[in-house]
């Protein structure tokens, strides 16, 4: 007489109700590229011979921007733009669109703090170093952006809309 082992259970032979939503990924990048960049010296060559004195000045300005292009799919935009003056002369400005294309399958009441925290979030390294490189080629000092709280930005931005619209920010 011989034994036999039971094979192990290997669960219902029917999916589960939301299979395709288990194995969809909750977040993809497809890409990401410079959507649009400037950068001017209107000094020159005068601002590189005779050196202005003083400390500079920087006026930074940071965005985001989303467009959905499908039901899943969505462009995220940094737009940053940076005029750095010495003693009242512009020395440089700069103007950087950096943008990724994202697949977003997670519930809508999440996908705006997805899009505008965690996408942006994942721009900014790449952008940075673009803003870095170019303002040294470009004859200065690198201009080295620090870390940005993404979701702190978010919520300010959630906050200003509630007290203009005097009720939730969808």
């Amino acid at each position: 007489m011989s034994e036999t082992t039971p094979e192990p259970d290997q669960g219902s032979a029917t999916p589960p109700e939301n299979a395709e939503d288990s194995d969809r990924i909750p977040l993809a990048v497809h890409g990401q590229y410079i959507k649009d960049f400037s950068f001017e010296v209107p000094g020159a060559p005068k601002i590189f011979v005779e050196a202005p004195a003083g400390q500079p000045e920087m006026n930074l300005n940071l965005d985001v921007q989303v467009e959905g292009i499908s039901s899943e799919i969505f462009e995220v935009v940094l737009d940053i733009k940076a005029e750095t003056k010495v003693a009242d002369q512009t020395a440089y400005i700069l103007e950087l669109k950096y943008a990724g294309l994202f697949s977003v399958n997670v519930p809508e009441e999440h996908r705006a703090a997805i899009l505008f925290v965690e996408c942006a979030r994942l721009l900014f390294p790449f952008a940075r170093s673009v803003l870095a490189d170019v303002s040294r080629e470009g004859g200065f000092q690198p201009l080295i952006l620090g870390p940005v709280d993404f979701a702190s930005l978010f919520e300010q931005n959630i906050e200003k809309i509630r007290e203009q619209t005097g009720g939730p920010a969808d």
